[in-house]
């Protein structure tokens, strides 16, 4: 079954209030195995030198919209800038299925060095949770914000960072991205195409993984934006892939 988890992890964008603000707007359709085409992820980003917001909407559809009942989902990261890059201070999550609706609200204090996560979930317009915690772990990036830092923190070829980011509190925050080698990148070609400017792998953990760990292949372009992605062999159904079409 498709989660948002594979979905979720390249994403982007918006804002109206910015003064002087470039806007770039990126989109992907996704595909997974036997079920083709399951769904598109619009993302813009707007910015400037001292603020950006990254607005995400992940639609599904066919057979997959099908078995998550109409499943709709919207990310929306806001921050500030530093040193050209985006640092998260907060990051709101909002699941719609049915007549049910869940929100992930994560607010970051950076003096204090700990974020506080908030979920509310309604059913039928009825709020019926309401829950706050502080989170065991802090990080100046979301799930949005990691993958667009990635460009200017990621450098160096045959190297591994360990990166952390907010929205992966079952495995407290921790990323861990490699980056291939020239004697290693052929096998990453192989999945993604031969015209990126730099590939990378991206370890995460999920239950939707047959080995309850899956390693997402990454293709970056020259604009630094991510180019295609792919998770080898999720279950039964083949992979899960991204790919983009603006």
């Amino acid at each position: 079954m498709i989660r948002k988890s594979l979905l979720i992890s390249l994403l982007f964008m918006i804002s109206t209030t910015f003064v002087m603000a470039k806007t770039t707007q990126i989109n992907y359709k996704a595909t997974f195995g036997i079920f083709g085409k399951v769904g598109t992820i619009k993302n813009r980003l707007t910015q400037n030198k001292k603020t950006y917001e990254i607005d995400t909407t992940v639609k599904l559809a066919g057979l997959a919209k099908m078995l998550m009942g109409g499943q709709t989902e919207h990310y929306v990261s806001k921050g500030h800038m530093k040193n050209g890059l985006m640092i998260c201070d907060t990051y709101v999550m909002t699941t719609k299925k049915k007549k049910k609706k869940t929100i992930k609200e994560y607010s970051v204090n950076h003096k204090k060095k700990n974020v506080t996560k908030r979920v509310r979930k309604w059913k039928k317009g009825k709020l019926v949770e309401d829950k706050k915690e502080i989170l065991n772990f802090y990080a100046k990036d979301d799930l949005l914000t990691l993958y667009f830092n990635m460009n200017s923190v990621i450098k160096d070829k045959g190297k591994t960072y360990m990166l952390k980011a907010v929205g992966l509190e079952k495995q407290k925050g921790k990323v861990k991205i490699t980056v291939p080698n020239d004697s290693q990148v052929s096998s990453y070609k192989k999945d993604l195409g031969s015209s990126a400017d730099w590939y990378a792998k991206a370890l995460i953990v999920q239950k939707n993984f047959k080995k309850k760990k899956g390693d997402i292949l990454l293709s970056v372009a020259k604009d630094g934006f991510i180019k295609k992605a792919v998770i080898k062999d999720v279950l039964m159904f083949g992979d899960a892939k991204l790919i983009r079409t603006k």
